[in-house]
């Protein structure tokens, strides 16, 4: 029998978790700030995901945006952030850590994983794996370090573009840890990523423009620096969850 291509939202607000989760997805990872890369939520996003979720629950542990070498105070930020993901009953904690050579930071990690492993919450290595010197040997440092999956594009800015790469890890892995493609996973090419990697499950947000019901709109300024709409936000969309499951299953 085939097994089943799942589907993990990158969710970026608890709305967004309940559309990935009426969708059908396996699971969702929570987050904030995507424009950054993703950060960690806030706890009430948490705490309300925790409530109103069936589907496992998992949390990007990320104190802030840019690279992926942190202070020690940092490092005590995600440790306090993985301690509260156990008391809130998550399912699993996201996480990655490198030196500044470009290699993984086994000896920080290390913690993170064991911290969240002892309260029986399962371990995502994120795409500070694509920013490694050396992916091939990074693979067997999260393995031995005893991380679930990692989540990845193959070191390129979408997974397609990775997808050899991808590959390749996949064969690596040899099923000692799953390989999760992300970045640029849509209806588009779904289908020919999980037919060429031979991966089992994928990593999208599936998100759709949703516009502000405001009526009185000042067009004359913006509240951040980056240029945007400052009236529409990005929300995971559960006809699209179904979709991408759907495909990646064809």
């Amino acid at each position: 029998m085939t097994q089943l291509i799942s589907l993990e939202v990158c969710a970026n607000s608890v709305t967004s978790a309940l559309a990935a989760q009426e969708g059908g997805a396996v699971r969702a990872e929570l987050c904030e700030n995507l424009k950054e890369g993703g950060t960690t939520p806030s706890y009430g996003q948490i705490l309300m995901a925790r409530n109103l979720l069936h589907i496992k629950l998992n949390v990007l542990i990320r104190p802030r945006g840019g690279d992926f070498l942190y202070s020690d105070l940092e490092f005590q930020i995600m440790l306090a952030d993985i301690r509260y993901c156990v008391e809130a009953g998550c399912d699993g904690v996201v996480i990655g850590m490198l030196n500044a050579d470009g290699t993984i930071d086994k000896e920080r990690c290390l913690e993170m994983v064991r911290l969240a492993k002892q309260w029986g919450l399962s371990v995502t290595f994120h795409r500070a794996f694509d920013m490694c010197a050396d992916q091939f040997q990074a693979l067997e440092d999260i393995i031995e370090m005893g991380c679930d999956r990692i989540l990845t594009s193959g070191g390129k800015s979408t997974a397609m573009e990775g997808a050899t790469v991808l590959n390749r890890l996949v064969e690596q892995a040899a099923g000692r840890i799953s390989i999760m493609p992300g970045s640029g996973v849509s209806e588009a090419n779904v289908a020919d990523l999980v037919h060429f990697t031979g991966v089992t499950e994928v990593h999208s947000s599936a998100r759709g423009h949703v516009y502000s019901k405001m009526q009185y709109k000042n067009n004359h300024i913006l509240m951040s620096t980056a240029p945007g709409d400052e009236y529409s936000i990005d929300i995971t969309d559960a006809n699209r969850v179904r979709e991408l499951i759907r495909l990646a299953n064809s």
